[in-house]
């Protein structure tokens, strides 16, 4: 005899199995049945105040623990809402699960106007993930969601969207196994004879080089083995910074859009590419198709297509970057130290030549790093990550991320850093701007809710001053740049959180530093702090 559960019921024993255990999202009157089943199941729920919120929590969530960020989404406005988290996961490969409802068989896609109706919802969702899938059963539920762990597990990880129409998600699935293991999918290392051609080539390289992406922060524990082996320096793009920690003799963290990283790379002989997609937000930010790579290029690569896109390669290696790095390591000889340091050092030292105010950005950040290294740092698009993207050291691999490459999209700071607190259970750092705030003032109120230590540092310069510098430049008219800002230090506190601010301090520096150090106490028990400043403390560290 079957116990009558319905089919979102059953989905919470799915998910269970797959061992989720928090979801994001914001109850409508077409979820309510995927909610009966949260209740006693031991899965958290996260209650954003927006669904953009939901999938940017997800996205920083799933960074933070490796795990893939789970949203419930109502149909209609919030898979519309949130088409633009899931566009910044996908450009940044991000495991991220979004199971929404839409009207049920007979009524999607009418035209009638049903409520939340779209034309297609399914194939508009298509766009932002690795596959976007009806439920037409509730006995097709189990096989989607295997393949969506496939998708998180062995390729290339990116988001998954599941719809329920409404009258599947009702439907009776008692007759389903319960599931108490559920078969995961692994990756697979590279092939052996082409790790051995590679490896010949790097052992036999006279400035063997090393470019690291955010695909290879799964080789973490192995990859700093295989630069000391080769004596090769490692140039990390931003999602790959903290590989090499802070002041390691063969870390490169000045950009490759940068002549200094630029020169070491055109100066190599072969070159190993692990897990870069050679996208021109790294590569080539100034637009001006300067980078070159002389020697042979080798690329290993869970994604055999995206390997043949961009940077051509002399020889493709196909699987899990960990599995790879291993294998090379294994298969090639160490050599006695040469100059794999100097040439790392020269192409550090093009630091000197930015700008004085991107160096000052970058001593606060080192200074917030120093003062919190087992903070991660979530960050927007703003200032201070530009000049952080330029060639900021993060203290661990995966320790400093924002939404300011690829997609590009603002608004992702602060509850990208709610769903790394929650999934981290340690204070992040959010750096964000007025401007991107502003897109997303409402999770303030989410963080609090959620206990998540946060501690932001908001830098407030009334407007959008980077767009503004760019339309300057371009003899364009600043028009729409320097927008009304309200009093953010007082809608911060309204909503619960302590705030430090710095305009008007004595010694911006000391009291910067000061207000860091409190801020940890507070977010250690769950509390929220947001520290704002205005260019007056990036200036201070111009001196």
């Amino acid at each position: 005899m079957t116990t009558a559960i319905s089919t979102g019921v059953y989905l919470t024993h799915l998910l269970r199995a797959y061992g989720v255990d928090t979801v994001f999202g914001i109850p409508g009157v077409h979820t309510i049945e995927l909610y009966r089943g949260l209740a006693g199941s031991g899965i958290r729920h996260v209650t954003p105040r927006h669904e953009q919120g939901a999938g940017f929590m997800a996205d920083g969530f799933a960074r933070a623990c490796g795990k893939p960020g789970v949203c419930f989404i109502i149909s209609g406005p919030g898979m519309t809402n949130i088409f633009t988290a899931m566009g910044q996961a996908y450009g940044d490969s991000i495991p991220m699960l979004v199971i929404s409802t839409v009207n049920a068989h007979g009524r999607m896609g009418s035209g009638r106007g049903w409520l939340h109706e779209l034309p297609d919802q399914q194939a508009m969702a298509a766009g932002v993930s690795a596959f976007s899938r009806t439920i037409h059963r509730p006995e097709d539920l189990a096989p989607a969601l295997a393949e969506a762990f496939a998708v998180f597990d062995s390729t290339r990880p990116r988001p998954v969207h599941l719809e329920l129409p409404i009258d599947v998600m009702l439907a009776d699935a008692g007759h389903l196994p319960l599931p108490e293991t559920v078969l995961r999918v692994g990756r697979a290392g590279p092939d052996p004879a082409l790790v051995g051609r590679a490896a010949e080539w790097l052992s036999g390289a006279q400035n063997p080089l090393i470019l690291a992406g955010g695909g290879a922060l799964g080789a973490a524990n192995v990859l700093p083995d295989l630069a000391k082996a080769l004596d090769a320096p490692v140039v990390m793009t931003t999602n790959a910074r903290g590989l090499l920690p802070p002041g390691h003799p063969l870390a490169v963290t000045l950009s490759p859009s940068m002549p200094a990283t630029r020169a070491l790379i055109a100066a190599a002989d072969v070159v190993l590419a692990i897990g870069t997609e050679f996208g021109p937000t790294d590569y080539d930010m100034y637009e001006d198709d300067g980078l070159t790579l002389p020697g042979r290029l080798i690329r290993l690569e869970i994604d055999p297509v995206q390997a043949l896109r961009g940077a051509r390669p002399a020889l493709v290696l196909t699987g899990d970057a960990r599995l790879g790095v291993a294998a090379l390591q294994a298969a090639i000889p160490p050599r006695p130290a040469g100059t794999g340091a100097a040439r790392a050092a020269d192409a550090q030292a093009g630091i000197g030549a930015l700008s004085g105010l991107m160096r000052a950005d970058l001593a606060l950040l080192n200074l917030v790093r120093d003062t919190l290294p087992e903070a991660l740092i979530a960050g927007d698009s703003t200032q201070l990550v530009y000049s952080g993207n330029t060639a900021f050291a993060a203290a661990r691999p995966g320790g400093y991320f924002n939404s300011a490459t690829g997609f590009g999209t603002l608004g992702y700071g602060l509850p990208a850093a709610i769903g790394a607190a929650l999934a981290d259970d340690a204070p992040v750092i959010c750096l964000t701007g007025d401007g991107g705030l502003q897109f997303c003032l409402s999770e303030l109120t989410s963080a609090v809710e959620a206990r998540a230590p946060v501690i932001m540092l908001l830098h407030d310069n009334d407007g959008y001053a980077e767009i503004k510098s760019a339309m300057v430049a371009q003899n364009v008219p600043p028009l729409g740049v320097d927008i009304l800002t309200p009093d953010l230090s007082a809608i911060a506190r309204a909503c619960g959180w302590q705030v430090v601010d710095l305009e008007g301090a004595e010694d911006p520096v000391a009291e910067f530093t000061a207000a860091l150090r409190q801020a940890v106490t507070s977010a250690a028990s769950g509390g929220q702090v947001m520290i704002r400043f205005t260019d007056t403390l990036r200036r201070a560290f111009l001196r």
